[in-house]
């Protein structure tokens, strides 16, 4: 209905402003009506249409606002949780280091005293192949001077005799 009379109007509007261009004399005030008509129809059948695109407009900037923000807030508190993953994997390296250390040098103590036990036995070892080998030669050098004695036919045992068998044999 309102439509109806709002284009009736404008009929009507129409009519008056073609009218007074005939007499010679100012249409000013019928095309003022017009045009205040003409808006009025285009602000009735635009106004709504307009008002929810920006009404719409709006709500979708600002949902996009809030996405944002909330993007924001997990990208810090995924900051913040890496950042402190960072703190402990430094204390964690730190601590990894100085256990090191310690097991390094335990494991160098041991192996100095398993070294040092091992250089005793060698000497040990040495020194009882040495004294063996000494009564080796002992041996052999008495029983070669005792053949060399009995296999002669000398019977008379001297000391001068005896002196240059053992210095034969030693040198």
């Amino acid at each position: 209905m309102l439509k109806t009379g709002i284009t009736l109007l404008m009929m009507t509007g129409y009519a008056v402003a073609s009218t007074g261009a005939g007499e010679g004399g100012t249409d000013i005030v019928e095309r003022t009506i017009n045009f205040l008509i003409f808006a009025g129809i285009l602000y009735y059948l635009l106004a709504e249409p307009v008002k929810g695109f920006f009404t719409g407009r709006t709500a979708g900037i600002a949902a996009d606002l809030e996405k944002v923000q909330e993007k924001l807030r997990d990208s810090k508190a995924a900051k913040e949780a890496a950042l402190a993953d960072v703190e402990e994997a430094h204390k964690f390296s730190t601590q990894l280091h100085e256990n090191a250390k310690k097991e390094n040098a335990i494991i160098k103590d041991k192996i100095m005293a398993q070294c040092e036990s091992d250089i005793e036995n060698i000497i040990r070892q040495h020194e009882s192949l040495m004294d063996l080998e000494q009564r080796k030669m002992v041996r052999d050098t008495v029983s070669d001077i005792m053949g060399e004695l009995l296999s002669e036919e000398s019977a008379g045992f001297d000391k001068e005799m005896m002196a240059k068998i053992i210095m034969k044999k030693v040198a």
